[in-house]
């Protein structure tokens, strides 16, 4: 990686899935992976497209019983351009000889460049070049270019473009014994002489999809009248262009494409609208030069600079652009959520996990507008999550562990190991969790962003409907005079049941019974900032008695936490459990992190031992400070220090195989302020983890976007030190200042736009005059300021005499 590029400078095929997915281009409505035009489907490449929230049903049959899964469906393949030269077979990779390859992607604007030249049988030298684009300008818009320079012959040459619907969902080895097709043909159709388009449909959510391609060829820098021939069927159309070229006079072609789904606003149906579109196109120049635009915008308040540690910096770039694929504000005009592994791969189905509490706290201080569309995602689906809640034999609303279209639990019934080649039960749907996790990044959105109306008109309502449910599931024990939560597992995941227990779930996961706490002490706050008339209408309407509040009140000073060997126990009887000998495995095994499918593979049970997937117990040290969780253990009657904290971390640090990739992400956190040497590598690790796909496979199968932007918060959270208490003061506290000299980077904090620099042991804050909203009240090391538009405030870093002095907004920057 140099600059803003990441290149590579061979082709590899075995790395080509990996390089198709970290050079994916989206814009926050769909995402297209990498794949060079002129591959089809097969065991190197994948073409796949995306869109947020198109999802379809579809039941396989499995050991004689009907499984019922939801994925996020493989749209067409509107990539497609292939090269024939002279009346042969069409160029691939394996049918001719490169002379030079390189794949790179330009991060600032999420352009994928290939620049290939090669020698076909008959001798002929070519030389290549595809750039390729999804506008960030116009969410519905993407373009190809080729130049194409004959470099020893002159000739006859077709160029294949096409539309192709017949693809399906069979990224995901482990999957492919389930049902994968998801469309149906429906119709194609041209818009004038050079407009293909192509209709499916998806085979149970009906949802219709279309897109739309114009191919044009530019000779001598004009308009080229070329011969086009048509040929379709139902699910696939093309056209083939010829013309002849000149031995070194490049031919530059453009394939501009639309794309549009039922699901979009105002719109008739999606194949005129695509037509109508793709037709009004402009030129592939200027299409690029806005979306450039674009991106320019968007990095403007979201680049980070960290000068001291280029290899950080590019790989944090490479973060934030594949982030403001997924979730940009294109997004925000759409009902989608989060999926775990982005718009570009099939893993985990497509579907929203809780890795969306990564990724809020990155958009809350940058496009908060953002946060607040995605959030709307889960309000939508709170009647579903009422109902599942009443099913259940509970109380106010259980939202899933796994989301898709409509909010019901999509967490499937068996789950592949690998190791083993057995399909076992999956449990991970106890992972109520989840319901904290909604709470947390609705609390955290409005401490960012003030935004009172999001929470009077959706947000209180999901905050009181989590409360309830949780209020259900517990249950006071009179013996301890506590309250308890049974049946429920914690993050870590390898944890389902007790050993040899034929009962799912764990007792007093105490990473949930104290977010619990800190829930049911928070809620009675939300009340009091809606306006009176609307708290009452949610009390009437939600039929929230004065006896519920008590409960509430109740929960959060008598919520049970389990502790064993001055550590908090990640579930009541963790104590119990054996040790696992590490050195054996580490020693056995080249990668560890999937410590359950090896020991299940070796017919033990990964239930039986003290070893942890990813942080559990930990995470509350991730979440909170330490003056927030010594509040909550103190209103708790549980004592709490820093040496708790440092015992406890340390504790899992030894017993966690970090299986989750986000797992780096939380320890680095919650190091950060104990060890920041190991603090700084676990954040490496998180950064190289997709690039390198350190899991050995994971990653082409769709980017993480939680450890993505897990790295973000990191860098503001975590080594900055951004916080925001409930008074709403930003505090700031910087660490690992010989890493962080030189940092600089832009926040949006309650509709203030601040940027933020460190140099050397002095931290800046430069407020900026437009669209200022007052107070703003900064707190560094117990040094609270309000400051005003227009001034660079420079301070002390914590551990120095700490002062603040305006300066002139051009000083400091």
């Amino acid at each position: 990686m140099q600059g803003f590029t990441l290149t590579y400078d061979d082709y590899d095929p075995a790395a080509e899935a990996l390089r198709e997915a970290l050079t994916s281009t989206g814009n926050g409505y769909f995402c297209t992976r990498g794949t060079a035009e002129w591959e089809d489907m097969g065991s190197v490449h994948y073409p796949g497209t995306y869109a947020h929230g198109g999802y379809n049903r579809e039941t396989s049959l499995f050991g004689g019983s009907p499984v019922l899964n939801e994925d996020l469906v493989n749209l067409p393949n509107w990539l497609v351009l292939k090269l024939r030269i002279g009346g042969e077979a069409a160029v691939r990779f394996g049918s001719v000889e490169l002379l030079d390859y390189r794949h790179s992607y330009d991060i600032r604007f999420a352009l994928v460049r290939r620049d290939l030249r090669f020698r076909d049988r008959a001798g002929r030298v070519t030389t290549l070049i595809s750039r390729r684009f999804v506008s960030m300008a116009h969410s519905h818009q993407a373009g190809i270019e080729w130049t194409l320079i004959p470099e020893n012959w002159s000739g006859h040459v077709e160029i294949v473009t096409a539309l192709d619907g017949r693809v399906a969902n069979r990224m995901v080895a482990r999957y492919r014994e389930l049902e994968g097709r998801h469309l149906d043909p429906v119709s194609p159709r041209t818009f004038g002489h050079d407009i293909i388009a192509l209709k499916v449909q998806t085979r149970q959510s009906n949802i219709y999809v279309a897109e739309a391609a114009r191919t044009r060829v530019f000779l001598g820098g004009r308009a080229a009248d070329v011969e086009r021939d048509l040929y379709q069927m139902e699910d696939y159309i093309q056209q083939i262009l010829t013309f002849d070229v000149e031995e070194g006079e490049p031919a530059r072609l453009e394939k501009m494409v639309s794309l549009f789904t039922s699901r979009d606003n105002a719109i008739t149906e999606p194949l005129t609208a695509a037509g109508r579109h793709v037709l009004r196109y402009p030129r592939f120049d200027e299409a690029l030069d806005e979306h450039q635009s674009a991106w320019t915008e968007l990095w403007e308040g979201c680049d980070i600079q960290l000068p001291r540690e280029p290899r950080a910096q590019l790989l944090l770039r490479l973060h934030v652009a594949h982030v403001l694929q997924v979730c940009s504000r294109h997004t925000a005009r759409h009902d989608a959520g989060v999926p775990a592994r982005g718009l570009n791969g099939e893993a985990y189905r497509g579907h929203v996990f809780w890795d969306e509490m990564y990724v809020y706290p990155f958009l809350n201080l940058r496009l908060p507008e953002i946060t607040r569309a995605l959030l709307l995602y889960r309000y939508r689906r709170l009647t579903e999550a009422r109902a599942a809640a009443c099913e259940a034999g509970y109380r106010g609303a259980m939202f899933p562990w796994q989301s898709g279209s409509d909010g019901t639990e999509e967490t499937q019934q068996v789950h592949l190991n690998p190791l083993s080649g057995q399909w076992d039960p999956d449990l991970s749907h106890n992972q109520r969790h989840v319901n904290a996790a909604i709470f947390y990044n609705v609390w955290r959105y409005y401490q960012a962003t003030d935004d009172l109306e999001f929470l009077r008109d959706y947000g209180a309502e999901l905050l009181l409907e989590i409360a309830r449910f949780w209020a259900s599931i517990a249950h006071f024990n009179p013996g301890r005079q506590r309250y308890e939560i049974h049946g429920v597992m914690g993050p870590d995941e390898f944890h389902e049941r007790y050993p040899g227990a034929e009962e799912a779930g764990l007792r007093n996961n105490a990473y949930t019974n104290v977010m619990v706490a800190w829930i049911s002490a928070t809620v009675p706050e939300v009340l009091k900032l809606l306006p009176a008339s609307r708290a009452a209408m949610l009390r009437r309407i939600l039929e929230v008695t004065d006896e519920e509040l008590r409960v509430w009140e109740d929960m959060s000073r008598r919520m049970y936490v389990p502790f064993h060997d001055g550590v908090i126990s990640q579930f009541e009887g963790y104590a119990d459990l054996e040790e696992l000998d590490w050195d054996h495995y580490r020693a056995t095994y080249p990668n560890i992190q999937r410590l359950d499918r090896i020991l299940k593979a070796e017919g033990r049970d990964p239930n039986a031992f003290k070893v942890s997937k990813q942080a559990d117990a930990v995470m509350l040290f991730f979440l909170f400070g330490h003056g927030d969780l010594q509040m909550i253990f103190k209103r708790l009657g549980y004592a709490y220090d820093r040496d708790l904290a440092r015992r406890t971390i340390e504790y899992y640090d030894r017993r966690t195989s970090h299986g989750s990739t986000l797992s780096f992400v939380t320890f680095a956190g919650v190091l950060a302020g104990l060890d920041p040497p190991s603090s700084w590598d676990r954040f490496m690790v998180a950064l190289e983890s997709d690039v390198n796909d350190v899991q050995g496979g994971t990653t082409k199968e769709g980017i993480h976007m939680g450890v993505m932007s897990g790295t973000l918060d990191l860098l503001q959270r975590s080594y900055v030190g951004s916080s925001i208490d409930d008074e709403g003061v930003l505090h700031l506290q910087p660490r690992l200042l010989d890493r962080l000299d030189g940092v600089g980077l832009c926040m949006r904090f309650r509709g203030n736009s601040l940027r933020l620099s460190v140099k050397g042991d002095e931290l800046t804050v430069l407020v900026q005059a437009e669209g200022f909203r007052g107070p703003l009240r900064v707190c560094i090391s117990g040094d609270l300021r309000e400051l005003t538009p227009g001034r660079a405030y420079v301070f002390q870093v914590p551990g120095q005499a700490s002062s603040a002095h305006p300066r002139p907004s051009g000083d400091g920057r």
